[in-house]
């Protein structure tokens, strides 16, 4: 099932709240379960760069079914996806990427926000993806 509009929305609502919160200013991209593009809200003021990175960290999420931090960790050199950031025209394997699973644990979309701290955007994903679930997937095999 992909992720709706006014799912999407509600999503972006919360990420922009979190970024208020936190006194910065984002870009958040959702994409639905086939990686195509949902919903995207760019606030004032944040840095046109992000819009990319946004976008495609979301995409990465979806694409590999985890948080782009956990890929950047399985990226870094020697790690098993070392150099996996130049596949799929490019990927972003640092955090603010997440994967937006519902209860019945089925990957409907995922999350992208860029513009600050890879800190403050993991936060600002978070706050998105929990309006419609979880980043988990169920007995995923990248879990050890």
């Amino acid at each position: 099932m992909h992720v709706t509009i006014e799912k999407a929305e509600a999503a972006i609502q919360q990420a922009i709240a979190k970024a208020k919160e936190l006194n910065t200013y984002m870009c958040i991209a959702v994409v639905d379960s086939g990686a195509d593009l949902k919903a995207f809200y760019r606030m004032d003021d944040a840095w046109v760069g992000s819009i990319d990175i946004s976008i495609k960290k979301a995409k990465t999420a979806v694409f590999f079914g985890m948080p782009t931090g956990e890929i950047g960790k399985l990226s870094q050199p020697g790690g098993p996806l070392f150099g996996i950031e130049h596949s799929n025209g490019g990927l972003i394997t640092f955090p603010g990427g997440l994967p937006i699973v519902d209860a019945d644990g089925v990957m409907m979309g995922a999350i992208g926000v860029s513009g600050s701290s890879v800190d403050n955007d993991h936060a600002v994903a978070t706050a998105g993806m929990k309006a419609l679930g979880t980043a988990d997937l169920p007995d995923h095999p990248w879990r050890t």
